[in-house]
């Protein structure tokens, strides 16, 4: 599933791409599931003629900003990417299939022409991405329900902390996945942080010592700051980084030094970890 670092990518190509363009053709699927609340045409029509101001992002959604109202609000669910012509999409795990090169390429549910000939499509083959209108993404739902974003808006140690507290009776892994917590940081990044801080994801939050909360705070920074800097690309990602041995639920699976990873389920989601590191 994408998360922060991989919709921050997407964020960065639709920037590139469309900021400062009019939008002179919208297409728009047929799908009554991605476009929720609102019909395809109705999205072609709003955005048809108008101007991208901004793109923005928080946790997981993000949205332009044009020179009129309402505007659109994205999220690419499990599967969902914006991409452009001739480029490579990411891949989502630490090995790729082969890429769909045709144009516009498959499961494309939304496809967009500016005005310098450019064009941005967004797909979503599993249909659980999202598409809507609203006036004021920040101040309506989803967005006014989630927490702080790692990359954007990390609170300092002192608030953090007291982020934690309020949270003492949840596992600390199901407590980086609460999107009301912490927006945009999902499976993969939650167990990345937990193993750079050595922390077992099955503690209980109020079981973290002061020394631990601040391991937690360092990793969320250093994790989510190393991704986005990479632009989410997984070949990039430091050699040691759990990421590269946590797929497929190996029996076999190590880290390059030999430490041995294990899985089990943690707050309703498969969790890969290292004893021998987390405690």
């Amino acid at each position: 599933m994408p998360e922060l670092a991989e919709v921050e990518f997407g964020r960065r190509v639709a920037e590139r791409v469309a900021l400062g363009r009019r939008i002179e053709r919208v297409q728009c699927a047929e799908d009554r599931i991605v476009f929720e609340g609102v019909a395809p045409r109705t999205v072609a029509r709003v955005l048809r003629g108008r101007t991208v101001d901004g793109v923005r992002r928080h946790g997981k959604q993000l949205w332009f900003e044009l020179d009129e109202r309402p505007w659109p609000l994205f999220h690419f669910g499990m599967t969902g990417a914006f991409r452009v012509r001739s480029e490579q999409p990411l891949s989502l795990e630490s090995s790729a299939r082969e890429p769909d090169e045709s144009w516009p390429p498959r499961f494309t549910k939304i496809r967009i022409w500016l005005e310098d000939g450019g064009e941005l499509v967004m797909t979503n083959a599993r249909r659980l991405g999202r598409i809507r209108l609203q006036r004021d993404p920040l101040a309506e739902r989803p967005l006014s329900t989630l927490g702080f974003d790692p990359l954007t808006g990390l609170p300092r140690l002192a608030e953090f902390r007291g982020l934690i507290a309020a949270r003492g009776g949840a596992v600390v892994k199901g407590l980086l996945l609460d999107q009301g917590f912490a927006a945009g940081v999902g499976n993969w990044i939650a167990d990345e942080v937990l193993y750079g801080a050595a922390i077992d994801p099955r503690r209980k939050v109020r079981t973290l010592t002061p020394e631990e909360v601040k391991a937690v705070h360092g990793a969320l920074r250093a994790v989510i700051r190393k991704a986005v800097s990479v632009d989410a690309r997984k070949d990039r990602f430091p050699k040691g980084w759990l990421f590269h041995a946590r797929w497929g639920k190996k029996r076999e699976a190590t880290l390059p030094d030999g430490a041995r990873v294990e899985h089990m389920t943690v707050a309703g989601r498969t969790t890969a970890w290292v004893p021998s590191r987390q405690r």
